[in-house]
């Protein structure tokens, strides 16, 4: 019954009081799953407990290259989400969507929201903006490769576990003490494309396609068959041919192999660590990823993986003011700080690093800050903060493919490199023609 008369009171109340502004939601469709996604839904409740005029609503949309697709058809239904996590390949295709997208730097000025592209990590702004230095996508998790190393099959084959390999001579030098002390899984990689090619220009301040990695325009060409790129991609055939190298797979296959022991060198994303101390029983360390020490200026620095948020175009002013004003929360350094030491992902801006760093986080996790300490070795040159190429979902694929037939033995690294040049150049000159 006082139920019942408290329900009476309050409707009561109600008809006194005005009219209750109704909130304006902000619809954000993403593409993380398990762990991660339950992270990424934690911000949206945060921001959405914290104030009453706006609310963050995520919907999952499966794959990177699914959310992306459902999104700009969705777009030219009329039906767009205001927020999309697209994946750092899929930039040049976002920005291409002519009326799709709004730059983040136009919404947060419109808004008078604060907004500094110079508070951001140098590589991550690079990667996310203009030629003109205006930043286009909102960055969120961002991450890079790095080397790890198991430290106590280092110990059995009589290596020092405290010195991981600096350069692919190293590598190549332990490789084959570990392989002499019975390891059958010695080396393996995720994300090959990312880190032997990708990461692996950036690192030594070779470029991956012509005009600035394409971000000078999208008449690029891919330029990754170069002497480097064919003596370094020659060197992982001859690795995998004496059994020092194991091929995993496209993705993230790699991170099992080494989480569960079975190889005891890997390179993958900063994001493999969670996974790695909950699998992991055995002493392991995270290094950066090795370089060829007679490459004049290597090491550079790595470039970024990950994603960002893109705003969509098509909406209502106060609804890009609630998309500001969460933009202006995800960039906070508390909020920021939370989910670099919660995911793993890089603290997208140097206050956050910093908030990090002086709490003596990486104290207690060193390996925590080397992806941050990797990505800003220097500072980022035209070859080095990161790539601007049309349809690289299928342009990736396409080096994919190539470096299997490497690695397997059925093509040499030259005329492969030359094929997957050749193959994607193909896949950009149809997207420039779709694209003028």
């Amino acid at each position: 019954m006082r139920i019942k008369l408290l329900a009476v009171a309050l409707a009561s109340a109600g008809l006194f009081s005005g009219p209750v502004q109704a909130q304006v939601e902000i619809q954000w469709w993403h593409s993380m799953g398990g762990a991660l996604g339950e992270a990424l839904n934690g911000l949206a409740d945060k921001f959405n407990a914290g104030q009453k005029d706006y609310k963050i609503v995520t919907t999952f949309k499966g794959s990177y290259p699914e959310s992306m697709t459902a999104a700009i058809a969705a777009f030219r239904a009329g039906s767009a989400p205001h927020l999309l996590q697209v994946f750092e390949v899929g930039t040049a295709t976002m920005m291409a969507a002519k009326g799709a997208i709004v730059p983040v730097a136009t919404v947060m000025a419109n808004a008078k929201e604060p907004f500094d592209p110079k508070a951001y990590l140098p590589t991550v702004t690079g990667y996310y903006s203009d030629q003109k230095g205006n930043m286009l996508s909102f960055p969120f998790n961002s991450s890079t490769v790095m080397f790890y190393v198991n430290k106590d099959t280092f110990k059995k084959a009589g290596l020092d576990p405290n010195k991981a390999p600096k350069t692919w001579k190293e590598v190549v030098s332990a490789a084959e003490k570990l392989k002499a002390a019975g390891q059958e899984c010695v080396y393996t990689t995720s994300w090959p494309s990312w880190m032997h090619i990708e990461n692996f220009s950036a690192w030594h301040n070779v470029p991956i396609g012509t005009k600035e990695n394409g971000f000078g325009g999208f008449d690029t060409q891919f330029s990754i068959n170069s002497p480097l790129h064919v003596r370094h991609i020659s060197m992982l055939a001859d690795m995998a041919k004496k059994g020092l190298f194991t091929y995993a797979g496209r993705t993230n296959q790699g991170d099992a192999k080494f989480s569960s022991g079975e190889c005891a060198m890997f390179s993958g994303s900063t994001g493999a660590q969670a996974g790695i101390r909950k699998a992991g029983k055995f002493e392991w360390s995270i290094n950066f990823i090795p370089y060829h020490d007679d490459v004049k200026g290597a090491p550079q620095n790595s470039i970024i993986g990950g994603a960002s948020v893109w705003i969509m175009g098509g909406k209502k002013p106060e609804e890009y003011k609630g998309v500001a004003k969460f933009m202006a929360f995800l960039s906070t350094s508390e909020i920021q700080m939370g989910w670099h030491t919660s995911t793993g992902y890089v603290p997208i801006t140097q206050a956050a690093y910093e908030m990090t760093r002086k709490s003596g986080f990486y104290d207690k996790d060193p390996g925590a800050e080397l992806a941050v300490k990797q990505l800003t070795n220097k500072a980022p040159t035209a070859n080095s903060k990161g790539l601007r190429f049309g349809n690289f979902v299928q342009g990736r694929t396409v080096i994919e493919e190539e470096l299997e037939a490497v690695f397997s033995g059925k093509k040499e690294a030259k005329a492969a490199l030359d094929d997957a040049v050749r193959r994607g150049n193909e896949i950009l000159r149809q997207f420039e023609a779709a694209n003028k």
